[in-house]
């Protein structure tokens, strides 16, 4: 399993957390718990991604595979994220925006 320099996760997380919300309680909908009506990114490493869901006041940790397989490139985090986003949308009928 590949891991990622602390620098790293924390851009990234800081990233996701604070422009992408929304997605990620898209994708956590999407592959783990439909009912989630909150979810943080909180990790990754090189064959999954962590968030945070939180569903009727219970926040449970949630892990969803990288749709490629393993990583071990910073640039592939992006692309993955972008897949689990664009599958969460396609299994939830949501239109995807333009990347």
């Amino acid at each position: 399993m590949s891991t990622f320099s602390p620098d790293v996760v924390s851009a990234i997380l800081n990233h996701m957390n604070g422009d992408h919300t929304d997605d990620n309680l898209l994708i956590v909908r999407a592959f783990a718990n439909p009912a989630a009506t909150a979810a943080v990114m909180t990790g990754f490493d090189g064959s999954v991604a962590t968030w945070d869901a939180t569903a009727a006041g219970v926040t449970s940790e949630v892990r969803i595979a990288w749709p490629a397989g393993p990583i071990t490139e910073r640039g592939e985090v992006r692309r993955e994220v972008v897949a689990l986003y664009d599958a969460a949308c396609t299994r939830l009928g949501v239109e995807p925006r333009p990347h």
